[in-house]
């Protein structure tokens, strides 16, 4: 479980969250979402012991803050907004980064069956830098999966943390990878994850938290928090749900059963 009470947070000395309440439990999907600038970044660095905070965020029971960074990487797995790689590093090469987090090993060939589940397999011996940045952004969540690969162990349910994990990614790819965050969290384990799509956060989410500076704005189920009120006073501008525009296109992207 993610247990998160009166957690507030500065940057550079300036209040960026403010008393921010948040639970979320192992076999579920929690999308953090809202404005840019709302804190949802802010907030997962604090909840995967990034930056400092105020008030508790507890998760499988430890304080965030107080427990060690190679304890929590046996927990969970983060994955950045972006990574940056000053080196030629293969693909193989960074996946296998995740081996070395402690808690998993080359059994199995972790880090193939990693890059088949995001759609880059036999990518292992290209040069990361040559990639395009979907294909970067896959490869790290390869990494991170890695890390983190048996979604419920002996010590309990681990944990995704992702931060925008389909901004670079077009429709099909943005599916893949939230059908992967789906699966995680059916087989056992937790995924929040910062999201901006809004309808990607309404199919694949179980719980959804809408920030509005710094603060919980509204949490809950897709159809209590995605309403016209909330994203309207959230976004700054009208917005309707369930309403096809006037004009142009509406392009619904559809995850496949089974």
């Amino acid at each position: 479980m993610l247990e998160v009470s009166s957690l507030s947070a500065c940057l550079s000395g300036r209040p960026i969250l403010h008393g921010i309440n948040l639970t979320a439990a192992p076999g579920t999907v929690t999308a953090i979402v809202g404005p840019n600038g709302s804190g949802k970044t802010t907030l997962l660095r604090a909840l995967t012991g990034d930056l400092s905070y105020a008030g508790t965020a507890r998760l499988n029971g430890h304080e965030v803050s107080e427990t060690p960074a190679r304890r929590m990487a046996a927990i969970r797995a983060v994955l950045a907004q972006s990574t940056q790689l000053a080196f030629p590093f293969t693909v193989d090469e960074v996946v296998r980064l995740g081996l070395t987090s402690g808690v998993q090993t080359e059994g199995d060939n972790l880090p193939g069956r990693a890059l088949e589940k995001v759609g880059l397999s036999g990518y292992g011996p290209r040069d990361v830098q040559t990639l395009s940045g979907g294909e970067q952004a896959r490869v790290h969540l390869a990494r991170v999966l890695v890390q983190v690969w048996e979604p419920v162990t002996h010590q309990g349910p681990r944990w995704l943390f992702l931060d925008e994990p389909v901004a670079a990614l077009d429709i099909g790819h943005q599916l893949t990878v939230m059908t992967l965050a789906r699966a995680y969290a059916d087989a056992g384990g937790g995924v929040v994850a910062v999201m901006h799509d809004l309808n990607l956060s309404a199919m694949f989410a179980d719980h959804i938290a809408l920030l509005l500076d710094g603060r919980m704005l509204a949490q809950g189920a897709a159809d209590t928090v995605l309403t016209d009120a909330h994203l309207s006073r959230a976004y700054g501008c009208a917005v309707r749900v369930n309403a096809v525009p006037a004009r142009g296109p509406w392009l619904v992207p559809q995850a496949m059963a089974g």
